[in-house]
């Protein structure tokens, strides 16, 4: 697994949010590209492990909404990686608002 995977939920609709390509770059760029799958989830971005530094989750939610009127287009999560641990950042989504957390 992943040293970072993420969790994408349509809070609007109360379902995962399959089929959002997500990025995952680093320091020195892009790292890893990926979509959710049926469950929202991604288990398979990037290394095993990062070296300590500021990464940014990039989620294509244009893509996800397709023809609903959204207001983002893109969702950017910057997050520090600090150590070795597991970083899990859920993004709950809805057309018109966003909000994330660090997950276990």
């Amino acid at each position: 697994m992943s040293q970072v995977t993420t969790h994408v939920l349509d809070s609007a609709r109360g379902v995962p949010a399959a089929g959002v390509p997500v990025q995952l770059s680093g320091p020195d760029g892009l790292i890893a590209s990926s979509q959710t799958n049926a469950d929202g989830r991604v288990t398979t971005l990037g290394p095993e492990t990062l070296s300590a530094g500021a990464y940014t989750l990039t989620f294509d939610t244009a893509t996800y909404f397709g023809e609903t009127p959204s207001f983002y287009p893109r969702v950017c999560i910057e997050f520090a990686v600090t150590g070795d641990e597991h970083y899990h950042v859920p993004l709950l989504l809805s057309p018109f608002g966003y909000s994330t957390y660090r997950g276990s």
